[in-house]
C-alpha cells in the first residue's frame, strides 16, 4: 500500500508503515528526524501521487482550544485579528487535506476549531489507551477507515497537580507540563509510538 503521512517530520508513523511493508512516505516543511523517505516540502503539492491512504497531522497552533484566549480582540486587539486571520488560513489547509482524492484518509488534531467549525471527529484517543502513559486527548476524522482498537490500557503520567485557578487540585499531565520554548508546539505535535503502531497494525 502506498501511504502519505501528511505534515510529519518525526518519521515515527512513516517508519512504523514501513515496518509493515508499505511504501510509506512522510512529508513536512521540516527535514525528517528519522532517515527515510521524506518529502521535504509543501504536502498540498503532493496529494494527486496515486496514495492509498493519508494520515495527517495539520499544525493544531491556531485551531487548538490550547490558545482561545489569544483570539480576543478587546485584550489584544491587532494581534487577535491577525491570529483570526491565520486560523482560518489553517482551517483551508485542512480542508484541502479532507477533500483530497484519496479512498482512505485519517486527519488528526486537538480538540478545538475543527470540532466546533467543520464536524466532530469520528474518534478521540489518549497515548494511554496504546501503552504510552501520557495524556494528550487526539481527534480522529476518518474516511473509510475503522476507529482504532485500543491496544494497551495504562494509566496515564501525572507529573504535578494545579497549585491555583479554576483546575486547581488537578493533575498535570505531560503535555500541559511540557515548558514554554521554541521547541514547545514541535515536541506536543509528535505521535506517540503506541497509536503510531496502532496505526500501521489496524489501518495497513
Amino acid at each position: 500500500m502506498k501511504v502519505l503521512i501528511a505534515c510529519e517530520f518525526s518519521g515515527i508513523v512513516r517508519e512504523e508503515f514501513k515496518k509493515r511493508g508499505h511504501d510509506a512516505w512522510s512529508c513536512d516543511i521540516l527535514p525528517a528526524e528519522i532517515p527515510g523517505q521524506h518529502i521535504q516540502d509543501d504536502v498540498l503539492l503532493y496529494l494527486n501521487e496515486g496514495w492509498d491512504l493519508m494520515i495527517a497531522h495539520p499544525p493544531c497552533t491556531y485551531l487548538s482550544n490550547a490558545g482561545i484566549r489569544w483570539f480576543n480582540e478587546k485584550i489584544y486587539n491587532e494581534k487577535a485579528v491577525e491570529r483570526k486571520r491565520l486560523r482560518l488560513e489553517a482551517f483551508d489547509f485542512v480542508m484541502k487535506l479532507a477533500n483530497a482524492n484519496m479512498s482512505k484518509i485519517a486527519i488528526e488534531n486537538p480538540v478545538g476549531w475543527l470540532n466546533s467549525h467543520w464536524k466532530k471527529p469520528e474518534q478521540i484517543i489518549q497515548p494511554y489507551q496504546f501503552g504510552d502513559r501520557e495524556s494528550k486527548r487526539t481527534c480522529l476524522w476518518l474516511k473509510e477507515l475503522p476507529k482504532l482498537k485500543p491496544t494497551k490500557i495504562v494509566t496515564p503520567k501525572v507529573y504535578g497537580y494545579f497549585k491555583r485557578g479554576k483546575k486547581k487540585g488537578q493533575p498535570i499531565y505531560g503535555t500541559q507540563y511540557c515548558k514554554f520554548s521554541e521547541d514547545r508546539a514541535k515536541i506536543r505535535s509528535i505521535t506517540y509510538q503506541g497509536i503510531a503502531r496502532a496505526m500501521a497494525e489496524q489501518w495497513g
